[in-house]
């Protein structure tokens, strides 16, 4: 690592614990302009994004990016209006600091509340895409978190763009610009300079593919919230409508496949078999591979042999794989041996099975006859997310403000000392 990229890091750290310290006292008007100020730069500054954006597209293309990524890269006239709505979103939620989780008396007089406080120094190392840029820096802002941003390389000049736009409407705000901070280089060195940066990272937050989660398992020094991939299943139990079950499973797969709450793979009880033609016939229909085990082959010709790597693959592409089961308990064995307990879906109208399967799904998000694209944030009402977490720990399921807050206790006396 050369001495300058050091330099630069070290720097990036001091200016956002300093401006950690403003933020975490700011007022939640204040907050709320940064926010409202931010949305108006990235509306103004539309042609300015749109043209970075133009950049990472064509630098992606010439590198060879997949379809699936291009489309999660590229930016839209439509694409920055939703990410400046989110940050007006994100502006008017209940500000989640100084909330009195518990308040109690003991009983030699003692108040003691537990109260919501800010996590610090948020590290966010993610690839791709640039409106995580907004949704992150607009997310630690709320909760009085300074952010350190580290996009992907193949994003950089969307993000440095963006970025600027919530630097710009915090200081229109009166608060430090330095809450938000965005690694100015791709080189792959300053993520292994993050993963370091204890005593001045508070939590690295990674959101990306299996190579660079696992990086983070294994290198980093700095409390984790993970974000693993997302090897989402939708289920159709044998009590399922079918139209519904068609609807809600070309959704989850096709809405957008490179997202990380797409379905990746169809889990189908025996009994409904009949309907696996029509359901084939739809996903090809909308330019979908569909690969799956002997008995579902057996039902459609158009379908592919998969591999037992299939069951545990996350495509963020056009690709689906089909597991036929007996009963919701082979589903949800299914889904705890190869999932990656990110989101899982059942399709039944049967509340019993319903209940077994919410119940025994180790995963962060479970659903009944919704649609796996539906594990998001902002369609949670959190107005955005840093990504989905999917350990046990501190948080799970969207990352949010509350999520990005700790407590601490603050206790009350009146001259009480301990006895000896």
């Amino acid at each position: 690592m050369s001495e300058n990229l050091q330099e630069l890091m070290q720097s990036i750290g001091l200016k956002a614990r300093n401006a950690y310290c403003l933020l975490a006292e700011a007022s939640d008007e204040s907050k709320k302009l940064a926010l409202r100020q931010a949305a108006a730069a990235m509306r103004a500054g539309l042609g300015d994004i749109l043209a970075a954006n133009q950049k990472d597209m064509q630098a992606g293309k010439v590198a060879g990016l997949s379809k699936a990524v291009l489309d999660r890269l590229e930016l839209s006239e439509k694409r920055i209006e939703n990410v400046a709505k989110s940050l007006e979103d994100i502006a008017e939620l209940p500000d989640p600091v100084g909330k009195i989780l518990a308040k109690f008396e003991r009983p030699n007089g003692l108040m003691i509340e537990r109260v919501s406080v800010p996590l610090g120094v948020v590290g966010i190392i993610y690839e791709s895409r640039p409106n995580v840029t907004a949704d992150a820096g607009a997310l630690c802002i709320k909760s009085g978190n300074a952010a350190i941003l580290r996009a992907g390389s193949d994003s950089l000049h969307s993000s440095l763009a963006i970025a600027e736009c919530l630097r710009s409407g915090l200081k229109a705000a009166g608060l430090p610009q330095d809450a938000v901070q965005l690694v100015p280089t791709n080189d792959r060195d300053a993520v292994g300079q993050m993963l370091k940066m204890t005593g001045v990272i508070d939590v690295i937050v990674p959101r990306g593919g299996k190579s660079l989660t696992s990086l983070v398992m294994q290198d980093s020094r700095v409390p984790t919230l993970l974000h693993l991939d997302g090897n989402c299943h939708t289920y159709i139990h044998s009590a399922a409508d079918p139209e519904m079950a068609l609807s809600i499973l070309i959704n989850a797969k096709m809405r957008r496949t490179g997202i990380c709450g797409a379905t990746e793979t169809l889990l189908i009880d025996k009994q409904m078999l009949a309907m696996l033609p029509k359901l084939v016939e739809a996903l090809i229909a909308e330019g979908c591979e569909v690969r799956g085990d002997e008995l579902a082959r057996s039902t459609d010709s158009r379908i592919k042999v998969a591999s037992e790597e299939d069951w545990f693959t996350e495509y963020l592409d056009a690709i689906i794989a089909i597991k036929t089961v007996g009963n919701v308990e082979e589903a949800i064995s299914h889904i705890n041996i190869y999932g990656s307990h990110h989101t899982d879906a059942i399709i039944t109208k049967d509340q019993a099975a319903a209940d077994l399967f919410l119940k025994q799904v180790d995963s962060a998000i479970v659903m009944h006859n919704a649609s796996t694209q539906f594990a998001d944030g902002g369609e949670f009402g959190f107005g955005g997310e840093i990504g989905i977490a999917t350990g046990r720990l501190h948080a799970r399921g969207p990352v949010g403000v509350e999520q990005l807050t700790t407590y601490k206790y603050v206790v009350k006396g009146s001259g009480q000392i301990r006895p000896k």
